[in-house]
């Protein structure tokens, strides 16, 4: 089913009582978090935000939507996924238990390069269908907005089927995909011991082709020793650049490459994993307004040790985004909230931060700052009822599957049950 052509969903009308999330709403007026509160849709775009009491009377007639005294957010927002590739990697999660490192994997033929041989196999359609049902579980969560990357395809061909993919799960779920080029992300096995010439295709060939066809929003690579040197990384950027696309990149998780600053210099959206971050790549992304993408998931798969510099990210202003970077072979994760509470308990965030840090800020992390990750008047409806007393509890509880209702892109894409 195409999601956009279902005339039965609109979210036209008054939604009210809710209660609205502290710090993540705009509104004329003040209102409190326990306060009854009231959103307006027409067209499929919030406008008017604030207390039940105080609608304006050119909404009086508008049809009531139960809001159940539910809790509301805007909608979530996974800004680092690689949720597209063929086959899986339960073999490496049992071999790390069993005392292999991530560098020994992926030296071992395993890694990045083994998903690169599993999606080079599949067709766009079965790639499709793959995807669909772990796309939908994050969906049901309240996920709004979503990043898919390429790079398990490695050629042009099969960069191309991936990102076609993606495309084609924004249309089918009526969700908005942000596609991103990560054709730098290991060195496919027909180039070893040739990196500078795959870079060279990659660049030269590849990223003008896709970009040529529509399917590109923005730029990635893997800066690290097993994966790109920074000069390879900014040649990438450079390509990048000429194209007029945003750059990302995967920096500092197992070493500190200084890949944050240079990527910085570029004005990035957002650096991942940054678990080496230096403090000059703090200070580059501070003055670049550079994302830090924190991603437990993989930290925890990882059993890694070093936690990135959370207080040095807080202490300068750089906003921290969280997301789940579903991967087959490092963060198999399907649940953002859960990635919230992760990033509380293992990185220190508070409840605030958490909670911005899957809403608001990886909106921005997307460029999407316009459009998601804040509930207010003028914006696109994209926002979550949550069945709690509590805003906390989105980052307290452990796998717990809300009875949420969601409207995305104006419609309703889940409505909860009637509570008694």
């Amino acid at each position: 089913m195409n999601f956009e052509s279902d005339p039965h969903a609109s979210a036209d009308g008054r939604w009210q009582p809710v209660r609205l999330a502290p710090g993540l709403f705009q509104a004329d007026q003040v209102v409190a978090e326990q306060e009854p509160a009231c959103i307006v849709v027409q067209q499929g775009r919030v406008v008017w935000v604030g207390p039940q009491a105080a609608v304006p009377a050119a909404y009086a007639s508008l049809p009531v939507h139960d809001g159940q005294q539910m809790l509301v957010t805007p909608g979530l927002v996974d800004c680092h996924t690689h949720l597209v590739y063929g086959g899986e990697r339960a073999n490496e999660f049992a071999m790390r238990l069993a005392g292999a490192s991530y560098e020994d994997i992926a030296r071992a033929g395993g890694g990045i390069v083994s998903s690169v041989q599993h999606t080079r196999e599949a067709t766009e359609d079965a790639l499709f269908a793959a995807a669909l049902p772990r796309l939908q579980q994050l969906l049901d969560e309240g996920v709004t907005a979503i990043e898919i990357k390429s790079g398990y395809g490695l050629s042009l061909a099969h960069e191309r089927k991936q990102l076609r993919v993606a495309r084609r799960l924004g249309q089918a779920c009526g969700v908005t995909v942000r596609t991103t080029f990560l054709g730098a992300h290991a060195l496919p096995p027909e180039y070893a011991g040739r990196s500078q010439d795959y870079i060279d295709l990659v660049c030269q060939q590849m990223l003008p082709a896709l970009a040529a066809e529509g399917l590109v929003d923005a730029v990635d690579v893997f800066c690290e020793r097993i994966a790109f040197s920074l000069a390879e990384t900014e040649q990438v950027f450079q390509a990048a650049k000429a194209l007029g696309l945003p750059v990302k990149l995967h920096a500092e998780q197992l070493s500190n490459m200084e890949g944050a600053a240079l990527a910085a210099r570029y004005g990035a959206l957002s650096c991942d994993h940054i678990e080496h971050l230096s403090a000059q790549g703090i200070a580059a992304m501070c003055q670049a307004g550079t994302v830090a993408v924190l991603l437990p998931g993989a930290f925890y798969t990882l059993r890694d040790t070093q936690v990135p510099p959370i207080a040095a990210l807080r202490a300068a202003g750089v906003p921290m985004a969280v997301s789940t970077d579903h991967n087959p072979g490092t963060s198999p994760a399907l649940s953002l909230l859960l990635m919230a509470n992760m990033a509380c308990t293992l990185f220190r965030l508070t409840v605030p931060e958490a909670l911005a840090g899957i809403t608001t800020h990886a909106a921005q992390a997307l460029g999407l700052q316009d459009e998601q990750g804040l509930l207010a008047a003028g914006r696109p409806a994209n926002f979550v009822l949550w069945p709690v007393q509590h805003a906390a509890e989105l980052a307290y509880w452990l796998g717990a599957k809300p009875d949420c209702t969601i409207v995305r892109q104006g419609r309703i894409a889940r409505r909860a049950a009637a509570r008694a």
